[in-house]
């Protein structure tokens, strides 16, 4: 006897069952999970849109770190430095859509991956993951608070001096001006509560972007503007080691470190949810990112400053634009790195509720609201301390950035893809993964080499609490 088709309508709801199921499974041992673990409970909440994912994204990517970027290029030169931000676009688009595709295949079997260190710990080999995932990722985390309330210092001192040229104020008074600033706002809850902080950020990298873009133009056209020399200044190993530490520099800017963490504050069912986000992230990125470069170098070619906003100012200390520009632009600057600092501090926020919380206790009961509040306090405070003792930080956060960001970010995701979904040589999809892992396993060495080399040039002007 022939069997019967079943209908459209059985037909749809047998999908829908199935759906229902997948998300089910997804929930429930998402819900397993967070019943044993406070870090994952109170401070990686998986309430969140895809909205507020593109809005964590872009608060972790586009960061006040952009305005180096032409001081990249000048490193490079027009062809290579072009070429290599948009190979690097391309590149961390790539990879995190990579490690996101990893994490949606886990959720989907019923086992949602929260933590960067627990993906590599099932992925790579428990190893990977509690020695070298987890540590990096908590240390390029604190590295990027030390060096947003070193930088918020060093740009409120800016606006001092912009003010009061002679000025007696000394950066470590501007620096723990940051760190209590940064204290209060080390107390929000979870992830998740930054959603709207994290809209703020996202329109401020647009409006300051376009302010330094303008700007740089408006000065190129002046009657000030400098002589531009787009040649790449010094000669032999001075050059080469100035094209490696641009790379670093590109690739540090496009890392975020964090992309696993983002994930988990999006409420299930999270399939396509990310890549979306991605998306928002990527038009924020590439408007802001191309811009500021382009206009910086081609105002001011290789005399463009580790911060383009340096370039501002004529040699006799005069601005250049007006002095009001100057100081919107250093204003909404500091209040996205506060944003940008948050962000970075929710992994390290994560590990010290799942060590001192009590997750069968309210998450605002006195019990969790207390250990929450002194364990933030001291890592904010010690940040600061340490801000304000190594103002030449931003030496060592070079040789962190090519350590961990260039290995985490282009390519731990495409030897996780291909472990994950047994590539088969005989794929596109595989040996392109393989250049990407080959390619920057290269950069990444010389990278490290490049930092080091610029850390022992600087070590002689080195000097704790130094007023730079």
């Amino acid at each position: 006897m022939a069997a019967i088709a079943p209908s459209d309508s059985e037909r749809k709801m047998e999908e829908k069952m199935e759906c229902d199921q997948n998300i089910s499974v997804e929930s429930i041992s998402e819900a397993d999970q967070k019943q044993l673990d406070a870090g994952a409970l109170f401070v990686l909440k998986s309430k969140g849109s895809w909205l507020h994912c593109g809005y964590h994204l872009t608060t972790s990517i586009v960061a006040p770190g952009l305005l180096t970027l032409p001081f990249a290029l000048a490193k490079m030169g027009w062809g290579a430095g072009v070429a290599y931000l948009l190979v690097a676009a391309v590149v961390t688009f790539y990879s995190y859509n990579l490690i996101s595709l990893v994490l949606e295949h886990h959720a989907q079997q019923g086992n949602r991956l929260l933590r960067f260190r627990d993906l590599a710990r099932l992925v790579l080999g428990s190893f990977w993951g509690r020695y070298y995932i987890g540590p990096m990722q908590l240390i390029l985390c604190l590295a990027s608070v030390v060096g947003g309330i070193l930088l918020a210092g060093i740009t409120l001192k800016a606006m001092y001096l912009a003010e009061k040229p002679h000025g007696t104020m000394k950066l470590y008074e501007f620096i723990v001006f940051a760190g209590l600033l940064m204290l209060l706002l080390a107390q929000i809850p979870s992830f998740h509560s930054l959603r709207h902080l994290n809209l703020v950020s996202l329109i401020l990298c647009l409006v300051y972007s376009a302010c330094a873009t303008a700007s740089s133009i408006y000065i190129g056209y002046s009657s000030r503007a400098p002589m531009r020399d787009y040649s790449i200044p010094g000669s032999g190993k001075d050059q080469l080691f100035g094209i490696f530490t641009a790379i670093s520099i590109i690739g540090t800017t496009y890392g975020s470190g964090i992309i696993p963490e983002i994930q988990a504050t999006v409420a299930p069912p999270v399939k396509g949810k990310m890549f979306k986000g991605l998306c928002l992230c990527y038009v924020v990125v590439i408007s802001t990112f191309f811009s500021v470069a382009i206009a910086g170098y081609w105002a001011f070619g290789n005399q463009a400053q580790s911060n383009i906003l340096s370039n501002f100012f004529a040699s006799d200390g005069s601005v250049l634009v007006p002095k009001s520009l100057y100081m919107m632009i250093n204003f909404f600057c500091i209040v996205q790195i506060f944003a940008v600092s948050v962000v970075y501090l929710q992994p390290t926020n994560e590990v010290l509720e799942q060590l001192l919380a009590d997750p069968k206790k309210h998450q605002y009961s006195p019990r969790n609201v207390i250990p929450r509040t002194i364990s933030r306090s001291l890592v904010v405070a010690f940040s600061t301390l340490i801000a304000a003792m190594i103002p030449f930080f931003g030496d060592l956060t070079a040789l962190i950035g090519a350590f961990a960001i260039l290995p985490m970010d282009f390519m731990i995701p495409a030897i996780m893809y291909n472990i994950t979904f047994g590539s088969s040589v005989r794929k596109a999809i595989y040996w392109v993964n393989m250049v990407i892992i080959t390619v920057f396993s290269g950069l990444t060495v010389l990278g490290c080499i490049s930092s080091v080399r610029q850390i022992a040039l600087d070590a002689k002007s080195y000097k704790l609490f130094a007023n730079l």
